[in-house]
């Protein structure tokens, strides 16, 4: 089967594609630039002569992938010069690089001040002189929703280690034929999760690993997790509603009387 036009111009598409993304995240880097455009031209030639279809879109497919994981999750680091700066490094973010969840480099924490810093040695001190009591196994979540809400600002999240993580890459079957159904194993607790919602195997991977936050949050903060505290907010509002309709009833009943 001969491969269609369309698919052709799709292929040139996504070849652009990696060589813009290429010319943005190695920029002045010339050797590495050179070895990666080196790299996607014989791959383009070695699937040039192909006749399957299926083959021929799941390259191109795979092509896109890369130029978006290129401009959004790759940066340039270049070490610092001077003894001062063994250990900092200079990052390169351009306005394509996804900071994701990263509170740490979308808001770098502020610079410790001495005042600052004899403030935390004093509360430490003061916290290890009167510890809070430890929470029992009974322990439940707060009912009222103003403290439920407060107790879910002030929780503990988790967060996913990828060295903890055992990930998979299944062919997809509803929504296309590559293999872009992902599917996480957190090993320490044993939780599966899984998602195949788009076509981009980095946008599932991002889901999966949301997903699996999630579940880890419940566990870790019974009670206190986001979709908990929206169960609890929906119970919330529908208690003030019958609140509303039952003084509205009092107060009409008065009326009559």
């Amino acid at each position: 089967m001969a491969i269609s036009q369309a698919l052709r111009a799709s292929a040139r598409s996504a070849y652009r594609l990696l060589l813009r993304a290429s010319s943005s995240t190695f920029a002045g880097d010339e050797t590495v630039l050179r070895a990666f455009r080196l790299k996607i031209r014989q791959d383009a030639i070695a699937v040039r002569d192909t006749t399957d279809a299926a083959v021929y879109e799941q390259h191109n497919s795979v092509a896109r992938e890369i130029a978006t994981i290129l401009r959004q999750n790759v940066v340039q680091a270049a070490r610092l010069d001077g003894p001062e700066n063994a250990d900092t490094w200079r990052v390169r973010i351009t306005q394509d690089t996804e900071l994701g969840s990263n509170e740490t480099v979308k808001n770098p924490p502020a610079v410790e001040t001495s005042r600052r810093a004899r403030k935390k040695e004093k509360d430490a001190q003061a916290s290890s002189e009167h510890p809070a009591p430890a929470l029992d196994s009974a322990s439940k979540a707060p009912t009222f929703y103003s403290a439920l809400k407060k107790a879910h600002k002030d929780r503990i999240i988790p967060e996913i280690n990828e060295e903890e993580l055992e990930e998979k890459f299944v062919r997809g079957q509803s929504v296309n034929k590559t293999e872009n159904n992902v599917q996480l194993l957190h090993l320490p607790t044993g939780i599966r999760v899984s998602c195949h919602e788009t076509r981009s195997l980095a946008l599932n991977r991002r889901i999966a690993r949301s997903r699996l936050a999630e579940k880890l949050d419940k566990i870790q903060n019974p009670g206190l997790s986001k979709g908990e505290l929206q169960q609890a907010k929906q119970r919330e509002r529908e208690r003030r509603r019958l609140k509303k309709a039952k003084k509205k009833r009092t107060e009409k009943g008065s009326t009559e009387s």
